[in-house]
């Protein structure tokens, strides 16, 4: 029989990965706009950037990338961080910059025995870095007396250069490449810049000062990843997780490194602790509950980005809108990772980040009613959704058309989002389950309202042609009733027709078999 062995590493979930006590893979198809790797690039003397959000394994992913290097002794991978320094002055910034500099450098050169390692000593300890013209000295000087040695620097947190140096920097780092490049006997052989920003797209007094850098884009965790990430758990402790676990952990975090590493922890720890029992796909789907309701550093820090980023955010949570390059919202939010692009289309990163903060969204319409009250069920202990989207057209009525007219017509993700938000009051304390933008059989439902297993599926319209309700009643009675197996609907036409505040009676509808009641709910202004 085999027995549950205590692991004798963990998931990380709070800073750099080291492979000694914590789970570790490498990123697979990490790589430039023409398929080179960065060995390939380091190689070849390339400088590049690499960005990629908060906690998604940069730091970790060039540690590994540095120990790698330190393998072939004509290499001096040096990596220096300038988290901490934007606010410091030019020459405390380049002082700093000396320190590890210096350090890094003679503990390489000392380990490969640099014939000319006192030379090099006494040039750096002697040199003072006040400004960017002495950082280029620096490393002219490093030119000409470093020998078959190559220079290898990774910036991590390059966000952090204080803005008055930027535009100098990234210009003395593009000087010193143009000027060496194509010669192998150069001492600064190869940079790379990481943050969370694309550094090669900065435009500083109107020209690009790095835009001969490669951009390199920092890939998610791929599925195998993920199986090989948790098989080293299971392989120190003997607890499995079976393939539709690893698939759905997946399925749900789309590969975010984070994720991934505290799905780990809460399975492991929370939800099936010290037991060979495998973890199962319905484990995964209570990790995912339990995640989505924690407290925790990632969800604050990129919260706040969607706070403020609300309306574009929201949009994308209900496909509203298309990627437009340059289009500074979208591009903050695909940044800080919480949508990405895909082509054309844009959408929210992963299922995890869409069901948190829509909740965070919802709660603020959510808190304005009150659940309890009565009129709300029937004696079943059902919904009595005639009332509840009754209300929802008087609190319309309160709040105003404004939303709906944010560009030129109507949008019908405006009442989408009010909606379900105001939903979202039935959903706490595991009464019910909210769906939107939902797949079913024929087409993708607007909202469905799971409600102590009843199914309340409705169709949302903007009432821009005559035919609008007969539409809406055939596509939800047909599509999503008849599939889903219900036999009562709803349908609400946000009405710029009628003014915001005139109140209409519901409609009742017998349609394909099925019971439908409509709601008219006036937007005009």
């Amino acid at each position: 029989m085999t027995r549950y062995k205590k692991p004798k590493r963990f998931f990380e979930d709070a800073g750099i990965v080291d492979p000694g006590s914590a789970y570790h893979v490498d990123l697979e198809n990490v790589s430039n706009t023409k398929g080179q790797d960065i060995k390939s690039m380091v190689d070849l003397g390339r400088y590049f950037s690499i960005f990629a959000p908060r906690q998604s394994g940069k730091t970790t992913f060039f540690e590994g990338v540095c120990k790698h290097l330190a393998n072939d002794p004509t290499y001096i991978p040096l990596l220096l961080s300038f988290q901490g320094y934007k606010s410091l002055q030019t020459q405390r910034f380049y002082n700093l910059i000396k320190k590890p500099l210096q350090r890094q450098l003679i503990s390489r050169l000392t380990l490969v025995a640099c014939p000319r390692l006192e030379v090099i000593k006494s040039t750096i300890e002697f040199c003072t870095i006040s400004d960017h013209i002495s950082f280029r000295e620096l490393f002219e000087e490093l030119n000409r007396i470093v020998e078959q040695k190559k220079i290898v620097i990774f910036i991590d947190e390059f966000d952090g250069i204080p803005r008055s140096e930027l535009e100098n920097f990234l210009t003395t780092l593009r000087e010193l490449y143009q000027e060496y490049k194509g010669r192998e006997d150069k001492a600064l052989y190869s940079v790379g810049l990481v943050g969370i920003r694309n550094v090669t797209k900065l435009v500083v007094g109107g020209v690009s000062p790095f835009n001969i850098a490669d951009q390199v884009n920092l890939p998610p965790f791929s599925l195998k990843n993920v199986h090989d990430l948790y098989g080293q758990y299971t392989e120190e402790t003997n607890q499995p997780f079976t393939e539709g676990a690893v698939r759905k952990v997946y399925e749900e975090t789309v590969g975010q490194p984070w994720l991934v590493n505290r799905l780990g922890t809460i399975l492991t720890i929370d939800i099936k602790p010290e037991t060979t029992e495998p973890i199962s796909k319905e484990d995964v789907e209570k990790g995912v509950e339990m995640l989505l309701y924690e407290e925790n550093s990632h969800f604050d820090n990129i919260t706040e980005k969607a706070k403020q980023l609300k309306e574009t955010f929201v949009d994308i949570v209900f496909n509203g809108v298309e990627y437009v390059p340059g289009d500074d919202e979208q591009s903050l939010l695909i940044t800080h990772g919480l949508i990405k692009a895909e082509g054309k289309n844009l959408s929210v990163s992963n299922p995890i980040y869409k069901k948190r903060f829509t909740k965070t969204f919802f709660r603020g319409i959510a808190t304005r009613v009150d659940a309890s009250f009565r009129p709300y069920y029937l004696p079943d202990g059902s919904l009595n959704m005639e009332r509840v989207l009754t209300d929802f057209e008087k609190y319309i009525a309160q709040i105003g058309a404004a939303a709906f007219y944010s560009t030129k017509k109507p949008m019908e993700i405006t009442g989408k989002f009010q909606l379900t938000a105001w939903l979202y009051q039935f959903v706490p304390e595991g009464k019910g389950e909210l769906f939107y933008e939902s797949k079913t059989g024929l087409g993708i439902m607007d909202i469905m309202l799971i409600y102590r297993g009843k199914k309340y599926i409705i169709e949302l319209k903007i009432n821009r042609y005559a035919g609008t309700i007969d539409d809406a009643l055939e596509q939800l009675t047909e599509k999503y009733l008849l599939p889903e197996r219900v036999a009562h609907g709803y349908i609400v036409v946000f009405d710029p027709k009628t003014k915001a505040g005139e109140l209409c009676t519901p409609r009742k509808h017998r349609a394909g078999g099925k019971d439908v009641l409509s709601f008219n709910i006036g937007i005009g202004k």
